[in-house]
């Protein structure tokens, strides 16, 4: 009895360290790497690129990892080349009728923005990931070394021009697509 009394003891003077370090595991808050974000850093002698995606309230965790491995990788995209179009109209009149103590005033202001990131990156690969189980959001940081971004930038120069002319084909199909929206929007 005295026996199974000692090794009792023991397991539940384990189990309070296994629990006490979990405190502090949850405690200790995000990796710092959620908080600096994408960008272009030199961690170590390693010149890279870092991306950070992440997504929140998915529930089926599988599909969360791929999501936010997959947004990591567009922020790496989004360092090298993004083209946006900007589009403004701006309409204004005042109209004075009759004996001009009558005017009529009207304004139309219109803005689409668009913004298009085309990138073929090989060698972006998940080097970290975390769960924010508060939130439910989850986090994965993906890296592209500089080795492997001078390799891909050949390749970029290439698609440029195949990006370029998809923009001019398609930019007066999009703006008419974000007018139609706009008008649904307005009648309802």
């Amino acid at each position: 009895m005295m026996r199974s009394h000692a090794i009792i003891t023991r397991l539940a003077g384990t189990g309070l360290a296994v629990l006490l370090l979990m405190g502090l595991a949850a405690c200790g808050g995000p990796p710092k790497w959620v908080e600096k974000g994408s960008g272009a850093f030199n961690e170590k002698d390693s010149k890279a690129f870092y991306g950070v995606g992440s997504v929140v309230g998915v529930r089926n965790e599988p599909l969360a990892w791929d999501t936010a491995e997959n947004r990591g990788r567009a922020e790496i995209a989004k360092t090298f080349e993004t083209y946006t179009g900007y589009l403004m109209r701006d309409y204004a009149a005042s109209t004075t009728a009759g004996d001009f103590t009558r005017n009529t005033e009207e304004q139309n202001v219109e803005r689409a923005i668009k913004t298009v990131t085309t990138a073929t990156l090989s060698g972006v690969r998940p080097i970290d990931r975390y769960k924010d189980t508060k939130t439910n959001t989850y986090y994965v940081l993906t890296k592209l070394s500089l080795e492997d971004m001078k390799n891909n930038l050949e390749q970029a120069k290439e698609l440029n021009a195949q990006v370029r002319d998809f923009v001019r084909k398609n930019a007066e199909r999009m703006f008419d697509r974000l007018e139609k929206e706009e008008e649904k929007r307005a009648t309802h």
